[in-house]
């Protein structure tokens, strides 16, 4: 088919990574298109931190990513940092706050984040050209026939930054993996990350009845450890610690839960025990946890009464409880609430300079289709950020 028009840059994903792209893109002077089948652009930004975004983190660094690479991200995150982005925000007078953990959140609305970016992207003459389905996509001598609704786009270079899995209400699609494995491009195995943790009956009746509950909790998988909020819901654990477990925990494995990271409780409970031994064991334990959470720990164990007729042994069962508790979980909540897809396009097959296909000139992948995985608050977003740019300075 005859091409309808014909651009330099064709960017398919009108997501945090393909906007950048096509702003770093149209501001060398390239022609840029950027497509999206949604009705709205970035809609993973709108809904991302409460309605506020979570668009970066102070602390970006490629320990906080995983990928069958550690060190691809390196080079793009040399290249466009944390600070380059809050240099942008603050260019067009977007306020901001750090939450916590480097964490930094819009003051007002994650939709200040979209109008600069869209702004961003009209100053630099890329169009945004959205309720557009992209089918076959074919490569050419000059670079690329993509057939849209609107008719045959040609292209030469083509940025695939259609996202992962996650969250398929908002339009989520295998569509990335697809066209990479079309061009011979190995793709990880996939699955959700920063997502809720799922239990079996018996474990889920008691988080049911905790729901709601949070507690400050220290969360190990091997070797991995998380410290944050640990929260019980009606469909099991969530919270930051347990979000940010999920990444690293296998479908074979156990979880160990610390309740109360800084304190040992044999010791606390053998020196309470001496100091107020007329103490009852729930009253004490109610000093480190809510309530109800104590009470259906004793009751779990069977344990309970003045501490003055608790033995050691029986202290020592109770703390082992508190701060080294052993869960199963049965699975996750799905792509449904994940956060982010873990796995994606094989880094070994991409450069990490500019992002594009080392065997496939002109074709480029970029923010979460990649296999670059970051923890929980604002990581992801710096890898759309950086990735986009690279690829922005390349296509």
């Amino acid at each position: 088919m005859t091409p309808r028009e014909t651009v330099d840059v064709l960017i398919l994903g009108g997501g945090a990574a393909g906007l950048m792209c096509g702003r770093v893109a149209g501001r060398r002077g390239r022609s840029v298109l950027i497509l999206d089948h949604a009705k709205k652009p970035a809609e993973k930004i709108r809904i991302s931190g409460g309605g506020r975004c979570n668009f970066t983190n102070l602390h970006s660094h490629p320990r906080a990513f995983l990928s069958a690479n550690p060190h691809f991200c390196k080079s793009a995150f040399s290249r466009y940092t944390q600070d380059d982005f809050v240099q942008l925000i603050t260019e067009h007078a977007i306020a901001f706050h750090e939450k916590k953990l480097g964490q930094l959140f819009c003051d007002d609305s994650a939709q200040q984040i979209i109008d600069m970016l869209l702004s961003e992207c009209r100053n630099a003459g890329a169009e945004l050209r959205l309720n557009t389905e992209v089918g076959k996509i074919t490569a050419v001598d000059a670079g690329y026939h993509v057939e849209t609704s609107g008719g045959v786009i040609a292209c030469h270079s083509l940025v695939i930054a259609t996202g992962g899995l996650s969250i398929p209400k908002i339009g989520a699609t295998r569509f990335g993996y697809d066209v990479a494995r079309q061009f011979g491009l190995k793709v990880t195995d996939l699955k959700p990350a920063l997502v809720p943790l799922t239990f079996q009956a018996g474990f889920l009746d008691r988080c049911r009845a905790l729901s709601g509950l949070s507690v400050d909790a220290e969360v190990r998988f091997g070797k991995t450890l998380f410290r944050e909020g640990l929260l019980f819901t009606h469909r099991g654990l969530s919270g930051p610690s347990i979000l940010q477990i999920s990444s690293y925990w296998d479908e074979a494995g156990t979880i160990e839960i610390n309740l109360v990271p800084d304190v040992g409780m044999e010791d606390w409970l053998k020196a309470r025990k001496t100091a107020t031994p007329k103490q009852d064991l729930l009253t004490a334990l109610a000093e480190h946890l809510p309530r109800r959470l104590a009470e259906d720990i004793l009751e779990e164990i069977g344990i309970g009464g003045r501490l003055a007729d608790l033995s050691h042994a029986k202290l020592a069962t109770v703390a082992a409880r508190l701060n080294q508790w052993t869960v199963k979980p049965s699975g996750t909540e799905g792509y449904r609430t994940a956060e982010v897809t873990l796995g994606g396009v094989d880094v070994s097959e991409l450069s990490a300079k500019t992002m594009e296909a080392r065997h496939q000139p002109g074709l480029f992948f970029i923010g979460e289709v990649v296999d670059v995985t970051g923890h929980l608050g604002g990581f992801n977003f710096q890898w759309a950020w950086s990735s986009g740019f690279v690829a922005g300075e390349a296509a």
